[in-house]
């Protein structure tokens, strides 16, 4: 088996030096093209770009809103924002469920840069922890007793196997399946990537799911379960020839699916850099500390990008950013 090619040393060890000088920089690029709301009547609110911007440096920085004023004010004075939105301001567009919908957009328009790069991508989901505690009686062994555990909310991804970019995300709770997210992430990714290969593990072995890949020109690398049978109860031809295919190149489909866990070291950055858990008690703003992780996720990986593969990166197709 040929060996993976070594890490580029000075690319990582530049993208790390740079890092926090050039995300505030590339966050408020990708800001700037948030439409601001019209204003009819009473005193202007804060612009959205600003108070998107100071939201998401604040997970980025994990420090609480209170704490990371000198900060915004740096990026004041540098002119990437235009005010400097308050704590309450910003927990209160935290809370709000429009706000998910933007930074949906923005995770999605951060992973454009890479569009040319990855055509290989894995799906697959994990848990971050909440504050709250949800509480139950055990009645094992003949005695009850109460038992507290923290409650949890569920992230599903589509991740390029190459970058660890993602580009579409999904947020549920704690009990959510993980087959029925494989439509809304492949759909998402092929609006603006060619995909190739999507890579899952077992949860994702249904037939829906091999018949989409199939119909948009992808190939499904999904093993099936253990007691899948070489005929579907539907009689679809599909699962027959896939399953007789893997089953007699199961070195060669090995080789291929062990990409799969790039999408695991994808939640290991998220978690690492920017905490496993969110510090919010309501559901909306949970959604959305969590989506701000994904998105300060996104634009590390492109700041990597500009000094290993020579990214430019080019939100909303402005052509005259500056040079970073």
């Amino acid at each position: 088996m040929s060996q993976e090619p070594s890490r580029d040393w000075h690319a990582y060890n530049a993208s790390k030096i740079n890092k926090k000088r050039l995300f505030p920089i590339l966050l408020s690029r990708l800001c700037a093209g948030i439409t601001e709301p019209l204003h009819t009547f009473g005193r202007p609110a804060i612009p959205l770009r600003d108070v998107l911007f100071a939201m998401v440096l604040n997970v980025f920085n994990k420090t609480p809103a209170s704490d990371c004023f000198p900060d915004l004010y740096d990026a004041h004075q540098k002119k990437l924002i235009s005010q400097i939105p308050m704590p309450a301001t910003i927990f209160k567009y935290l809370a709000m469920k429009s706000t998910t919908a933007l930074l949906r957009r923005l995770i999605i328009e951060s992973s454009l840069p890479l569009a040319h790069v990855e055509t290989v991508f894995a799906i697959d989901s994990t848990g971050l922890a909440t504050s709250r505690y949800v509480r139950w009686i055990d009645h094992r062994y003949g005695k009850s007793k109460v038992r507290d555990k923290r409650s949890w909310i569920k992230v599903h991804i589509m991740c390029g196997v190459l970058t660890n970019i993602v580009t579409a995300v999904e947020i549920t709770g704690p009990t959510a399946a993980d087959s029925p997210y494989f439509k809304v992430l492949l759909l998402t990714t092929l609006q603006h990537f060619r995909v190739k290969e999507v890579l899952c593990d077992k949860a994702y072995s249904a037939l829906n799911n091999l018949l989409l890949a199939w119909q948009n020109k992808c190939l499904p690398f999904i093993p099936f379960k253990k007691n899948a049978k070489p005929d579907h109860q539907t009689k679809d031809p599909l699962w027959t020839r896939l399953y007789h295919f893997y089953s007699l190149n199961a070195e060669w489909f090995e080789k291929h699916y062990h990409k799969r866990s790039n999408v695991e070291s994808t939640f290991s950055m998220i978690k690492r850099k920017f905490e496993s858990d969110v510090r919010g008690r309501v559901k909306t703003t949970q959604v959305n500390e969590a989506l701000c992780k994904v998105l300060c996720h996104n634009l590390c990986v492109i700041i990597h990008s500009i000094y290993e593969r020579g990214v430019e990166p080019d939100f909303w197709n402005e052509k005259d950013n500056e040079s970073l």
